[in-house]
């Protein structure tokens, strides 16, 4: 490590001035200095030039969600990673701007979540040669798996063996210690029994036995993830996930939730990245209530972006009962993102639809018929423990394409309108879009890995043979062909209009349509208008042109269909699940 003086680095001066009130929060009782020093140390060999990027997407940026290896090609052998690099580079190009490769490192369990060794590549996946040859034509979102590490990772071993660093990096505690106000995601015991050479320990599992939180009550600890990070950055990630950031400061008597110092964190993560990476932008993972999760804006200064946790079951619902108010009201109730700052937007994702952002927004009549309808297509639920012992489900396990496969009346014919309707949502609301690969591809329920694994997330965690999977693309009548086919040409159009930049206006629409979702959007210069109009439900709807006020000095047309809209035109007609975008082209003058 290069030893560096404040006094005779710019660069450190800086970062010592803009890091000092976050560290002198998180670590009141250390030398403050002597750790700023170490910051530095770490940050300098990524000091950037001085150039400083504010604008981090626009209406170009979608993002891609998939595992290195869900795409496996049997007949060649090759290593995962090229394989998804040769599917992006024939399917993706000029279609899709980001990559989120889940996480891509050695790992013991929870596909990837339990991290062995984050400097490495897992060999079975490939090498860092690989995902810098993804990074030259996409960005990369990496992610940080920043709560825990996996009980056969280096630090752990050291800490049975009572060794250093990895001696100080856990959290032990007394088995009769009151844990009841820790909110558990999960329904395993909060603390573990593991042996060391100095006795039995009980160290803190949040989310499995093999998953061991780590003590970022040592600033060791924050200086490793910082060195991580910036080698992340290093390698291409353009984006960096703070995986189940919310549980990462522990303090007993509180729910370790959404802490001060977790916010201190983060924010200190970002300031180190804006004075090395500044094209980085940091994304916050937190499944939790709607209103906790809008935290992690900050003031401007914590997540760039976060994920919209609430949209995925809300339009679940919406479509299997054809109603919008839920999901009108949610939408009516989200503030516009803080400038600079977007929601990461999704309908499906690696983890099952989180239950818990839809608390206090359906009713337990409503979540009742939504666990039940998707059991009968198929699904699994997964539950949680409280701290009196109760379960209750936090999320659904099931393949989105499956999931819309009908309503609550049961399966009919309009899977694949209904499925696309579901992602012409996501495509018009505020912030970037992000498509899970297994909702690209209109992936089936895959059981067989539930059996082979006994997780029912890996439901949705298929892994396409890559030759069966070109054929299927090759297959005008398969799902898989028409549903990608569909994607890519909405995608394309989208990306072309400046009012679907993450952060232009958007104006939820009071219609008089209980079936009918709409949303006018805006470009931040004011010169295109659309008007998203989405019927929700299996039945026709028709929709008076005067309810949604176009602006009569202007030439009015669907993106989607090419319908002009002229003067004597009075309505518009929607079939089951249509969407239209209506938008202006400044043309001549109707009225």
């Amino acid at each position: 490590m290069i030893a560096t003086d404040f006094s005779q680095s710019p660069f450190c001066q800086q970062l010592s001035d803009r890091l000092s009130p976050l560290v002198q929060r998180l670590y009141p009782d250390h030398d403050q200095s002597a750790l700023l020093q170490k910051i530095c140390d770490v940050a300098s060999p990524h000091a950037r030039d001085g150039s400083t990027v504010t604008e981090k997407w626009d209406e170009q940026t979608l993002f891609l969600i998939t595992y290195g290896d869900s795409l496996l090609n049997q007949a060649t052998g090759e290593a995962p990673l090229q394989t998804l690099a040769e599917f992006l580079e024939q399917h993706l190009r000029d279609v899709l701007s980001v990559v989120h490769i889940l996480p891509f490192f050695p790992y013991s369990s929870d596909d990837g979540f339990s991290v062995i060794d984050y400097r490495q590549v897992n060999p079975r996946l490939g090498d860092w040669q690989d995902i810098e040859r993804i990074a030259q034509t996409f960005d990369v979102m990496s992610d940080l798996v920043i709560n825990h590490v996996s009980s056969q990772s280096e630090w752990f071993q050291q800490f049975i063996q009572q060794q250093l660093p990895g001696r100080d990096y856990f959290i032990t505690c007394d088995p009769e210690t009151d844990c009841s106000a820790v909110v558990r995601p999960r329904s395993t015991p909060l603390l573990t029994r593991v042996q060391t050479v100095k006795g039995l320990q009980h160290v803190w599992t949040t989310f499995s036995p093999d998953q061991v939180d780590l003590d970022f009550r040592n600033p060791a600890v924050l200086l490793e993830f910082i060195d991580i990070v910036l080698d992340y950055c290093h390698y291409g990630a353009r984006f960096i996930r703070l995986d189940a950031v919310g549980f990462l400061w522990k303090q007993l008597g509180t729910s370790c939730m959404h802490l001060p110092q977790t916010h201190a964190a983060i924010r200190l993560i970002r300031e180190v990245l804006a004075m090395t990476y500044s094209r980085a932008a940091i994304v916050t993972e937190t499944n939790v209530p709607n209103r906790e999760n809008l935290s992690y804006f900050g003031n401007r200064n914590e997540a760039h972006m976060i994920y919209n946790f609430s949209l995925p079951p809300l339009l679940l619902n919406a479509l299997i009962r054809g109603e919008a108010q839920h999901l009108k009201t949610w939408i009516m109730s989200m503030p516009p993102a803080p400038e600079g700052c977007a929601y990461f937007n999704f309908t499906a994702s690696h983890d099952g639809i989180g239950m818990r952002p839809a608390e206090g927004l359906l009713a337990d009549t409503e979540l009742a018929e939504l666990f039940d309808t998707m059991q009968q297509f198929g699904g699994k639920i997964s539950y949680r423990r409280h701290g009196d012992g109760r379960q209750t489900p936090y999320e659904i396990n099931i393949s989105l394409f499956d999931a819309l496969q009908g309503t609550l009346k049961g399966p009919d014919q309009w899977q694949r309108q209904r499925f696309l309707c579901s992602q012409l949502v996501m495509l018009s609301l505020e912030g970037i879009p992000a498509f899970y690969i297994h909702s690209l591809l209109a992936t089936s329920n895959d059981y067989n890995r539930v059996q082979q694994t006994g997780q029912n997330r890996s439901i949705n965690r298929h892994q396409w043979d890559y030759e069966l999977l070109q054929q299927k693309l090759a297959d005008p009548a398969s799902d898989q062909a028409w549903i990608f086919g569909q994607l890519k040409k909405l995608i394309q159009i989208r990306r072309e209009q400046s009012a679907f930049h993450p952060n232009a206006t958007q104006y939820t629409l009071h219609l008089h349509h209980p079936a009918i979702l709409g949303m006018w959007r805006q470009s931040r210069d004011r010169a295109q208008s659309i008007f998203c109009l989405h019927n929700l439900s299996d039945a026709p709807q028709s929709l008076l042109l005067s309810e949604i006020n176009l602006i009569c000095t202007d030439e009015w047309h669907d993106l989607l269909s090419g319908e002009k809209f002229s003067e004597d035109c009075t309505t518009i007609e929607l079939a089951p699940y249509q969407t239209v975008w209506i938008t202006n082209s400044g043309g001549e003058n109707l009225c």
